[in-house]
Order: C-alpha cells, then structure tokens, then sequence
C-alpha cells in the first residue's frame, strides 16, 4: 500500500465515527456560549492586574465561567498552577489536609501515571510526597483490564479521605472512563462510607462527552488548561470545580490560609483563558477525529491499537503498540517533521522530570508541553506503546500520524 491509499483508506475507516462526534461539539459550545451569557463577560475581564491582585474581575469571572460551564459549586482557574500535575496534587494535599477526616486515600482505577506516582511517593522516596507525609496510599488493581467496583468497595474504610478517580488511561492501555462510569464508582464509593470524596483526574477528559463529572456524583475534578479546557490558547494554568467548601481548602492550599481565591494577579490578562474555553469544545472535536484516524492508520500497518478505530471516544489519547524502542523513535521522527515549531528537530529519548523511564517525544507545539496540541509520546519500555494526543486541526492531525507511518515504512525496508 502506498501513502495515498493509506491516507485514503484510513480516511475511509474513520469517517463514520467522525459523524458521532458533531452533536457533542455543538451541545458543548452552546453550554459555553450560555455560560457567558448567563455570566455576564465583557471585555473588562480580560484585563491584567498586579500585585496581590486584590478585586481582580477578570479572575472571579473566570473562576464563575468556569463553575457554570462544568456545573460546580465554585471553581478556581489559576495561571498560578504550573501543570496539570501540579493542580491536582495541590487538590489531593488540600482535601486530606491534617488527616483527622482519614488518612488514607484510594486510587481507584489501577496505579496513576507518572508524575502523580512521585507526588504520592508510591514506589519510590520521593521528599515531600504524601506517603513521606503519612497518609496511607492504596491501589485498586483493576480487573479484566477495567474498573473493579467490588474491588473498589472493598478498599473503602471509615479512614478513606479520598478516592480519585483517572479519567483516562495514561501511559497505560486500559479503556478511559466515560462518566456514567464515573458515576457507577461514586456510588460504590458513597453506599461504603459517604464522607469519602470522589476527586476525578480529569485531564483529556474535557468536552468529550454532554455531561461532565460533577453531574455523575463526583464531588471536586481537576484538569490542566494546556489540555482539552484551554482550546490550545490558554498559554499555563489549570483548574478545579466542585463542591464549594472544597475548592475553597484547595484555594488555601494554594496561596496560603485565609487568603485562597482573594489574591493572585496575571499581568498578561485574560482573553486567552476565555477565548480558549470557548474553542475548546470544537478543538476537542478536531482532536478526537485526529485519534480516530491515527488508529485506523495505526491497524493499516498492522499494530494492536487502544482504542479500535469503532470503539466510543471517552478523551483524546490514542495508543498505538509498536514492536521495538527503534520504532518509536522512528514514529516520532515523522511526526515531528510535521509540526509547526521544531521540525528540523529529531527527537531522542531522553529523562524526564517525574518519569522513572527514558521518555520519546515528538510536539513541536505553540505553547510549550501543551497536549491539546499534536503531540505523541511514551516511555521507552516494552510493550514500546507511543500515546498520541491533541490536533488542533484534523488536517494537522492527518498529516502528522502520515509523516510517522512513511518513516516506519522505510524503518520497515
């Protein structure tokens, strides 16, 4: 098969999916569109302060969109959080606090990626993670490669402070969680201990589907604003929605006691974060058709691919199995050359803050790690699974998973 017909048969394979997609970007942006109106946004609000940034409208506004758009109680949307990790480990810290409520906290669907790994100290010493804290980290392998609702039941106890709950699958090969469910294991979790709060990582995530994870029961989520919520505008930042009384101890966490979501200034301004969320339910949509089409080229060359190109789309990440570390630096060789920044760069593996394995990647990207933007990546260690995500434009997404199918087909020869 040359490049044309894969192109065009991969085309081909993904366009009835395409179709499944359009009703939940247009429910989408109209639930944006409504929550501006609703909020009242002018023009004002995109205007910077400094200092301690006391009064600041563009931030409270921000903060109101953003609650109205993801149906919390209240939410806080901060340049101050410097990754998507970062917001949700200040999330974690804050909700076990001094550990009177419960000193354990559950993961509950198999073991977290990365970089939260380090920030709960899981496997290894890590200075400053939770564990070094004394709060007692436990893990509910999963079962047949999904959810495990006894198991998940059974690890609840009147010390569980917290459950999490990732949303997608990480560097991992398991089907991302849809939100009903996301609400099948805040049920299990509340008919064992209703205290216990249900948190949801809910980085790619975002806009994938109609309804969003606080309407499913949970009772705080957390995302970073250089994936699916920022529209691949927002230049930093990330988020948190939900209950009120728990974004307010996340806003302490963040700033410091008594003064939470009162003070923080942003000098630059804030049109981008709002002209991003705006975007974003389309960008999703470009994304989402982006991963379909890397996996029907992905199965055309004959590779197990997660997930298959019919299957329903619960966020943006694609994983395609390759058979060896040299293919994954060939994969994202090719894809590289198509990006807009960086193209005449070769990506080597390479370490990686927070990553125990050499890491390969290829984004040349705008807004430097975004991952709304086209981007593919994957810890060099069998089973050599490269994680795809992002697209800001199909057209881009198409072009790119091309680019790396014709350097593996030369690889190949």
């Amino acid at each position: 098969m040359n490049m044309e017909e894969l192109r065009a048969t991969a085309l081909a394979m993904a366009e009835p999916q395409f179709k499944k997609f359009e009703p939940i970007a247009l429910a989408n942006t109209k639930k944006v569109l409504e929550a501006f109106k609703e909020c009242q946004l002018s023009d004002y609000h995109f205007n910077g302060t400094t200092g301690y940034g006391y009064n600041d409208s563009g931030r409270e506004k921000l903060d109101e969109v953003f609650a109205h758009v993801f149906r919390g109680e209240k939410a806080l949307v901060r340049a101050h959080f410097v990754s998507g990790t970062h917001a949700l480990a200040t999330t974690l810290i804050a909700l076990l606090g001094s550990g009177k409520d419960g000193r354990e906290f559950v993961y509950a669907v198999g073991a977290p990626y990365d970089t939260m790994q380090s920030v709960i100290g899981a496997d290894r010493e890590v200075p400053a993670s939770l564990t070094e804290k004394g709060f007692i980290y436990k893990e509910v392998p999963l079962k047949d490669g999904t959810y495990d609702l006894e198991g998940i039941a059974a690890a609840v106890t009147s010390d569980t402070r917290v459950v999490v709950i990732q949303r997608s699958r990480g560097y991992s090969t398991r089907e991302p969680l849809s939100v009903h469910d996301i609400g099948l294991i805040c049920e299990a979790v509340k008919a064992v201990n209703p205290k216990t709060i249900c948190f949801v990582d809910n980085c790619y995530g975002e806009f994938t589907e109609t309804t969003e994870p606080l309407e499913h029961g949970a009772d705080i989520m957390a995302g970073s604003l250089i994936k699916n919520a920022g529209g691949g505008i927002a230049p930093t930042g990330g988020y948190v929605v939900g209950r009120e009384d728990l974004v307010e101890r996340v806003a302490y966490e963040l700033t410091a006691p008594g003064l939470g979501d009162h003070m923080g200034s942003y000098t630059p301004g804030y049109r981008l974060f709002f002209q991003g969320l705006f975007l974003a339910p389309h960008v999703v949509l470009q994304a989402l058709k982006g991963a379909v089409y890397t996996a029907a080229v992905g199965e055309l060359l004959g590779y197990e691919v997660f997930p298959k190109v019919d299957a329903q789309r619960f966020d943006l990440i694609q994983a395609i199995n390759l058979h060896s570390a040299e293919e994954m630096e060939q994969f994202c060789r090719g894809m590289q050359a198509y990006s807009p920044v960086d193209a005449h760069v070769r990506p080597v593996p390479g370490d990686m803050p927070g990553y125990a394995d050499k890491i390969i990647m290829a984004g040349g990207t705008f807004v430097q790690g975004s991952s709304i933007e086209l981007s593919a990546d994957g810890p060099i260690r069998p089973p050599y699974t490269i994680f795809m995500q992002g697209g800001l434009v199909f057209e881009h997404s198409m072009l790119g998973i091309l680019g790396a199918a014709e350097e593996i087909l030369k690889y190949r020869k």
